[in-house]
């Protein structure tokens, strides 16, 4: 076969081919003239005779799965630029900058995206592609990583008031008493909105959600206001419809009192709450403690309460044992009314057996109510000798 018919048809089949299938075919052809036909396939396709004899190699693999491979892994000619050391030290450089937040880095205060490390790599007068970019970043260590939520607001005495919460939930557990964990679980907007998560589905069939999550003003809301039993493994959710107040915290523990907690201790004199430093139940609000005087004074109990440090929210019970599991209950379903989201908290449970009850809650709970000083002498506060605005006990009024 002459040069111009073998250079014919090998322009004709090789578009066809992948990587691999080329070079093989180049090297059958190339054995197929004999001597002299690596040289001359290799002139007519432009392949370097090493490509030639990778594919003759290849030609006697009778492994078919390593057949389908190909090219082995970081295989293929590397760019000039990934080779050139002023450029790698170039990309370096500038994201290193960005990531120790010098303010003088170009990509301070934009994506750093291939694309836009390209683009100030152009203007420094380095001309270099983004698939460059992306593989001189991957061989110098980087990787695309998300934020990792591991730092935290710690008070020097985090652990020993973490020692102190578990010592009093342990001695009231141990002599049969009430220990329940509080917090208001995320507003939720009622209606055909989307919520996290996926269920099964035709798959033809997903649920028609609006799309967008816009709060308008006159927008139906459910705030849900957990109470965990750490004792029985129960909890109670309050399902609010205005605002999330002291008044509507302690409102909660009251219904639960009164639907589930009586019940179950009738006898007891004592009750411990553990709760977040902040929101509703804040160790600062003044409501808070205003309402739990008028709790206690109602049911007699002794209420004690212990406040996990700021920023340790996630170590209440709470929100392990009780939210998580709701979360996982109602995913994908859209919250198209506050009977739907009672019966889905309602209906969650867990081999651990954890049970649930849920009720609406209708009343009105307005905002920026004061306490003075002259009602604040009204509650009958005792602080504990460890950190006193974390750990403290209401009692009945003396009045």
């Amino acid at each position: 076969m002459n040069d111009d018919a073998l250079k014919d048809k090998l322009k004709k089949v090789l578009p066809y081919l992948n990587e691999k299938q080329q070079r093989i075919f180049a090297a059958t052809e190339a054995m197929s003239l004999g001597y002299g036909g690596i040289s001359k396939v290799a002139r007519l396709t432009g392949f370097s005779r090493t490509t030639i004899h990778k594919g003759i190699q290849d030609a006697k693999i009778k492994d078919y799965e390593a057949l389908e491979k190909i090219r082995l892994p970081g295989g293929g000619r590397k760019s000039t630029h990934f080779r050139n050391k002023k450029v790698r030290k170039a990309v370096d450089n500038l994201v290193e900058d960005s990531t120790r937040g010098d303010p003088m880095s170009p990509l301070k205060w934009t994506s750093k995206s291939i694309r836009h490390i390209a683009e100030v790599l152009s203007k420094k007068g380095i001309e270099v592609s983004r698939e460059s970019v992306r593989a001189i970043l991957k061989d110098l260590g980087y990787s695309l990583r998300a934020n990792d939520k591991s730092l935290e607001d710690s008070h020097p005495d985090r652990d020993e008031q973490f020692r102190y919460i578990s010592k009093r939930v342990n001695s009231l557990l141990r002599r049969g008493l009430p220990v329940i964990s509080v917090d208001t679980k995320k507003k939720e907007l009622i209606g055909k909105f989307a919520n996290k998560g996926t269920e099964w589905r035709k798959k033809d069939n997903p649920r028609k959600v609006k799309g967008h999550d816009f709060h308008d003003e006159d927008q139906e809301i459910g705030i849900p206001y957990g109470i965990y039993d750490q004792g029985k493994n129960l909890g109670w959710v309050n399902v609010g419809c205005d605002h999330d107040t002291s008044a509507f915290a302690v409102q909660s523990i009251q219904r639960w009192w009164s639907y589930m907690g009586n019940k179950l201790y009738p006898d007891a004199k004592e009750l411990l709450i553990c709760a977040d430093s902040g929101g509703s139940n804040g160790y600062r609000v003044r409501l808070w403690k205003l309402k739990l005087q008028e709790f206690v004074d109602k049911t007699g109990l002794e209420v004690a309460v212990c406040h996990f440090p700021r920023g340790t929210s996630k170590w209440n019970k709470i929100e392990h044992r009780l939210f998580s599991h709701i979360s996982m209950n109602w995913k994908g379903q859209p919250l198209t009314s506050h009977d739907v989201m009672v019966n889905l908290i309602g209906g969650t449970k867990t081999k651990a057996g954890l049970k649930v009850k849920a009720k609406i809650d209708k009343r009105k709970y307005p905002t920026g109510i004061k306490v003075s000083d002259v009602d604040m002498r009204k509650v009958n506060l005792k602080k504990e000798t460890f950190h006193g605005e974390w750990n403290y006990r209401i009692l009945r009024s003396t009045a």
